[in-house]
């Protein structure tokens, strides 16, 4: 019976067969074209036949520029997490205790690193990197001994000026101004266009890093509702601009942290028009942006801005390094004031550091790495949704992230998340319970999930272990 097969026909039968047995699980990214084209001695459009057959009866699912995976079945795929709806209310802020313990075990080995948003050290370009920081050395050997300007290399704020483009932005070099990181490029944005004890608005959930650079500027926060697909809502932004005296809003309209939330396009203007309505400075956080697993980058929020009210912040931290430090901030009208307070705080950034990732992106590289970095994310992320599915238990809620390496993950109702964080920790995992996403400790039954390592019998082990201990 099998002789009659076509050649297509037999290559579908194999992957099904492996999907029945469980060698292949839902979530997981099947064999790439190619290593099957070789493996089964067929040519690359033969596999790409059978997978679309299994594509059509269910059983993969094609994900642009990733390649194929096993399709969770519908029946085993929980429900995403609930919009929570609450009226924005000024809130008190907070410093959770259990920040530091989640950014401890992010440094500690012995610990399963499912806290902390950190990358796995194996995805990313460090030896090229090295070989760039040797080869700036070689060149000039006193980078070392002196001070870069204030607002960066020109080296890389050229590049960044450049790269600025394919996320719809015009910048000169002089409008980007270099960091220690996306945490100091958010630190000076909010200094420049707020004064303390003023209240800005954020998105609920949030960063928790946000949370604590607006604690430790002395400002109120007022927390709006946030979609886990559409991110910000805009309605609640709208009314809360007519009924407060609001700051600045600070956002990440291209892909929100924890939720993975990618506004539409059209959302992401309106924004930025209501907000210059109302003179409203907007700090848009883009760290997740490169990470989109769509086909193209889409058009960050400071695309839209004509009034210099938007303020940029981005970094490499999740791409190339965060050892790195390297962040930046196009601040629009407030770039004189950043550029002063930066000078006043660290003086400068690092010189080795920009001039090895200036040289990196003069090589032409980032771009193919960030390929293959979206796609070996967006396999980890489907893996890590199709284990929690099926060792958490009954009630669990899992987003849909658009792009980069966070899960958030509503556990079943009456569950204390800061509870089971330090049962996990306990064991050797770490998590990163909902309510220090939240400027007043909401998100009680949340926590968010690191799938920035790959899949091993260690995380594994740990993902069992976690939905245990929820339980």
């Amino acid at each position: 019976m099998a002789s009659r097969l076509t050649r297509y026909e037999r290559v579908a039968a194999l992957v099904e067969d492996q999907v029945r047995r469980g060698v292949l699980r839902g979530g997981e990214r099947a064999p790439s074209l190619r290593s099957l084209s070789r493996h089964e001695r067929v040519s690359i459009g033969t596999v790409l036949e059978a997978y679309a057959r299994l594509e059509g009866r269910g059983i993969l699912e094609a994900r642009p520029r990733s390649g194929f995976y096993v399709r969770l079945p519908e029946a085993d795929r929980p429900p995403e997490p609930r919009f929570h709806q609450r009226t924005a209310v000024p809130a008190r802020l907070g410093t959770a205790a259990v920040v530091s313990a989640v950014m401890d075990a992010a440094a500690d080995p012995r610990v399963v690193p499912l806290g902390a948003a950190c990358p796995s050290p194996g995805l990313l370009p460090y030896r090229m990197l090295n070989r760039c920081l040797r080869a700036t050395i070689a060149r000039d050997a006193t980078h070392s001994v002196r001070y870069d300007p204030a607002g960066g290399s020109d080296a890389l704020r050229r590049q960044l000026a450049r790269r600025a483009l394919l996320y719809g932005c015009e910048l000169a070099p002089a409008d980007v101004l270099v960091t220690c990181g996306a945490t100091e490029a958010l630190h000076l944005a909010l200094r420049a266009a707020t004064r303390p004890g003023q209240l800005v608005a954020l998105e609920s959930p949030t960063y928790f890093g946000i949370v604590q650079v607006v604690a430790a500027l002395g400002l109120r926060a007022v927390e709006l509702p946030t979609h886990p697909r559409a991110g910000l809502d805009l309605g609640r932004l709208a009314a809360l601009l007519r009924t407060h005296a609001i700051a600045a809003c600070i956002a990440m309209p291209t892909l929100q942290n924890p939720l993975g939330a990618a506004m539409p396009l059209e959302a992401k203007r309106e924004l930025v028009t209501l907000l210059a309505r109302h003179d409203v400075p907007l700090v848009e956080d883009d760290v997740y942006g490169d990470l989109v697993f769509d086909v193209a980058r889409p058009p960050a929020a400071k695309s839209f801005d004509r009034k210099g009210l938007v303020l940029y912040c981005g970094s490499f931290s999740k791409t190339l390094g965060p050892g790195l430090r390297v962040g930046w901030v196009a601040a629009g009208r407030f770039t004189a004031a950043v550029a002063r307070l930066k000078r006043s705080s660290t003086v400068a950034t690092a010189s080795l550091p920009q001039a090895a990732v200036a040289r990196f992106l003069e090589r032409g590289s980032y771009e193919r790495h960030l390929r293959r970095l979206r796609r070996t994310f967006a396999g980890q992320v489907g893996r890590m949704s199709a284990a929690i599915a099926r060792t958490f238990p009954a009630g669990t809620r899992i987003s849909r992230p658009a792009g980069g390496f966070v899960l958030w993950v509503e556990l079943p109702p009456g569950t204390d998340a800061i509870a089971v964080h330090r049962r996990a920790l306990a064991a050797g995992i770490s998590t990163s319970p909902g309510p220090i996403f939240s400027a007043s400790g909401r998100f009680g039954n949340m926590m968010r999930i690191n799938c920035g390592h790959p899949w091993s019998p260690r995380i594994e082990r740990a993902v069992a272990t976690l939905g245990q201990l929820v339980g």
